[in-house]
């Protein structure tokens, strides 16, 4: 399903380092250490590694223009690996052994330097990052999917058309994809999902014609200014929301609205704050001043998610009015746009219940404007664990559930899905010394579903909220929509869908399939056991 070297040029490869293999594929490209820069090379042609100790939201754009991503620091689950999946992008994380100098732009590893604009390669599929510029092999099966290639140019691909036809005749579960923008969506469509189970708003917000829009109306005290930075805004929303319900045409897409803390799109630096303010004429001060107010020590638990809407409704306002928007010019279109409105970080029904008003009211507000109805539903992430035990509360004011599982475990586990991997998580999968065979945990609980104590949550969240809604829609989007095991599991408590970055849509209806098969043989094994239990009573 991914690009992969040319074997006999990599036979001759030298290898630099090895992390943690993020995203699969390989790719090769010149370093480049910022994000500006990633974006100004790709447009003169040159292909691209971005190499930064760690992503952040703010480095989409040259995430985006990258052929891949590697960094320093993070495990699986942390930003730079969850949005290369997103994008299909090559990536290797957590690679400890280089030490990346930004004022030099270089990085070093085992006495060697690496400078910007030299060549390196690296492997997403096994961590491995090589010196020099290795040559591709592209996916036939993606050539054809994507109309670069006919079917009867492809006997691969014939043969993962046919076996994949098995797969959908036994799953149950539905496969959906996480995408963010039209492309992405596209692709995960021509890869069988049946929808999208989360589309990220957060990432549309940085384009550089975008930030500074934003950036106003976070600072804004004055409601009028508010407001003439929203009026900025709605249109870039209501383009972004129209070009992916027109593309998932007829089935459904889950819209999440903003979810990180303000802080992520607000200056770091002083230097960046005084260049903020001169573009947005402000005094320097008083931008530096909100931007450390609004600075967040422990973002996962802070100001974000749900209670963003409580406190800024103008955000949640605008987006509801942009999807309504959109979904109203496409059904007008002859379209059949099937938006669902996600609320995040839900932990108290009241939060729900707040939120679903505003966002209600604006989507009647739309209709009635523009003379033509859409069915919308309105939903919740599930990634807080009082949500889990609360959620036939939270369930009557949610027309549907969708698990977030990344946040979910660290909610539940009190680990940080960023750090993690590279301080400690290694010790906890090895066996503890003179206790063979018993390691802490068998498996990451951010690569491989912890059914112990998220699962539980989880399947207490399902009978809870089933209880109040029999036929509640309830699916899980975070990274585990994509790992076998873990969709096995979503099965087994009957969720309705899976969700999982495009690429591993495949990967999802097969194990969706082997969760059907195993769930037959085991019934066929209960009646067996059965039968013969019968025939021993009746001889």
């Amino acid at each position: 399903m991914h690009p992969q070297f040319e074997p006999s040029a990599l036979q001759q490869a030298q290898k630099l380092a090895k992390g943690i293999a993020a995203s699969p594929g390989a790719a090769a490209g010149r370093v480049v250490f910022t994000s500006d820069d990633a974006v100004e090379w790709a447009k003169r042609g040159e292909r691209v590694i971005l190499v930064r100790r760690m992503t952040s939201p703010d480095d989409i754009e040259g995430m985006n223009a990258a052929k891949g991503i590697l960094t320093s620091e993070g495990g699986r689950t942390s930003h730079a690996a969850v949005v290369a999946r997103s994008m299909g992008k090559t990536c290797v994380v957590g690679c400890r052994d280089i030490v990346i100098d930004y004022e030099r732009k270089q990085f070093t590893v085992n006495g060697m330097v690496v400078r910007e604009g030299d060549y390196i390669s690296i492997d997403g599929t096994n961590g491995v990052v090589y010196l020099g510029d290795i040559p591709v092999v592209p996916s036939e099966i993606i050539r054809v999917i994507t109309g670069e290639m006919k079917p009867e140019e492809s006997e691969l691909y014939r043969y993962y058309a046919e076996f994949m036809s098995w797969v959908d005749e036994r799953r149950k579960l539905g496969v959906q994809a996480n995408a963010d923008k039209p492309e992405e969506a596209k692709l995960a469509r021509l890869l069988g999902a049946e929808g999208i189970g989360l589309a990220r708003t957060e990432h549309m917000f940085f384009a550089p014609e975008r930030l500074p829009h934003f950036q106003r109306l976070i600072l804004a005290d004055d409601p009028k200014e508010r407001e003439e930075a929203i009026a900025k805004i709605l249109p870039f929303q209501r383009e972004d929301f129209y070009g992916l319900l027109k593309e998932m045409d007829g089935l459904p897409v889950i819209i999440r609205l903003l979810d990180p803390p303000l802080h992520e799109f607000l200056p770091h630096t002083q230097e960046q704050a005084r260049e903020l303010a001169e573009k947005l004429g402000k005094p320097f001060e008083e931008v530096w001043a909100k931007s450390l107010r609004l600075h967040e020590h422990n973002p996962m638990l802070g100001h974000r998610g749900c209670r963003l809407g409580i406190t800024f409704p103008e955000i949640y306002r605008m987006q509801v009015r942009a999807i309504m928007e959109a979904a109203c010019q496409l059904k007008k279109e002859g379209y059949n746009p099937k938006p669902k409105i996600e609320i995040p970080l839900v932990g108290h029904a009241n939060e729900l219940l707040l939120t679903r008003k505003d966002a209600e009211e604006v989507a009647e507000q739309v209709i009635a404007e523009q003379g033509i109805r859409v069915d919308y539903l309105i939903g919740t992430m599930i990634e807080i664990p009082r949500a889990c035990v609360t959620a036939d509360q939270i369930a009557k004011f949610a027309d549907f559930f969708s698990f977030g599982t990344n946040d979910l475990t660290q909610t539940t586990f009190g680990f940080s899905r960023d750090d993690v991997e590279g301080k400690f998580m290694a010790h906890y999968l090895e066996e503890i010394p003179g206790k063979e065979g018993t390691p802490i945990l068998k498996a990451s609980p951010f690569e491989v579903l912890d059914r112990e104590g998220v699962g539980e949550l989880m399947k207490i969240c399902v009978q809870k909220a089933r209880s109040v809604k029999p036929d509640l829609e309830i699916g899980i989007c975070g990274e585990h929509g994509g790992e076998p095991t873990s969709v096995w599991f979503c099965h087994e408590i009957g969720l309705n869908y899976v969700s999982c970055s495009a690429f591993r849509v495949p990967v999802a209806r097969l194990a969706a399939a082997q969760a059907a098969v195993r769930e037959q043989k085991e019934a066929e094994r209960k009646a067996a056991r059965r039968r013969k239990v019968l025939v021993e009573v009746r001889d």
